[in-house]
């Protein structure tokens, strides 16, 4: 995990976000106790709308609403690689305590990641990191590897992320634009079998690495 200064002025902070350039309704996709549902435009022609909800609810079991509905991308489209300087010797960070609150908080998250299958036991791993828990708004805990040793012994992607020019050139001539929220995107995608236990972490449970992409690699975001 790296850490940079936030480098935005408090004015900038402050200002009010924009809000949606529509008006936006739910659609309901799973009849449950409470519904999922999706949010489609307002202004859409209605033999348009229409057309539009009818394939959301003909195709609702493309919804992933939990990580264990979730599938992965096949290895053999994507995986993620770590490109180690071989002349950097590993890191083993000494194990950090936490209290009890946030040590039964690290408990579920990788209780979570065991049973969803994204992360497994490492036997003798050459890197280790620790985990660092970050307060959520909601009062929660979100539980996040210091990969910053690995980190600095990989080379930084050349080519990161397209340019956000490119990204809008190549909406033109389109008639409608779809934003999808990827539930848990980055664990869509498998690490290379030979990095997993690069990603090797400790907790009061034991030492675990990760089978799926995980946040806080230097270079996850270009394989995104």
């Amino acid at each position: 995990m790296e850490v940079e200064e936030d480098t935005f002025e408090e004015e900038t902070l402050e200002e009010e976000r924009g809000g949606p350039a529509e008006e936006l309704e739910e659609v309901v996709v799973r009849e449950e106790n409470p519904p999922k549902t999706v949010k489609i435009g307002s202004t859409l022609a209605p033999e348009h709308k229409a057309m539009l909800q009818k394939v959301i609810r003909d195709y609702n079991d493309v919804f992933a609403w939990s990580h264990e509905e979730m599938p992965s991308i096949p290895p053999n489209l994507a995986t993620h690689r770590l490109n180690v300087d071989p002349t950097f010797k590993p890191v083993k960070q000494k194990k950090r305590y936490f209290n009890l609150n946030r040590n039964s908080a690290v408990q579920r998250e990788v209780d979570k990641l065991l049973r969803a299958g994204f992360i497994r036991e490492a036997r003798y791993p050459e890197w280790i990191a620790n985990v660092v828990m970050v307060p959520k708004a909601n009062g929660k805990w979100r539980m996040c590897v210091d990969y910053t040793d690995l980190n600095r012994a990989c080379p930084k992607d050349s080519f990161t992320l397209p340019k956000i020019d490119q990204l809008i050139d190549s909406t033109a001539g389109n008639k409608t634009l779809s934003f999808m929220d990827a539930f848990s995107g980055y664990n869509h995608i498998t690490m290379h079998p030979s990095d997993q236990e690069k990603t090797s972490f400790i907790t009061n449970q034991g030492l675990y690495c990760y089978k799926m992409m995980p946040f806080g690699l230097k270079n996850a975001g270009a394989t995104y």
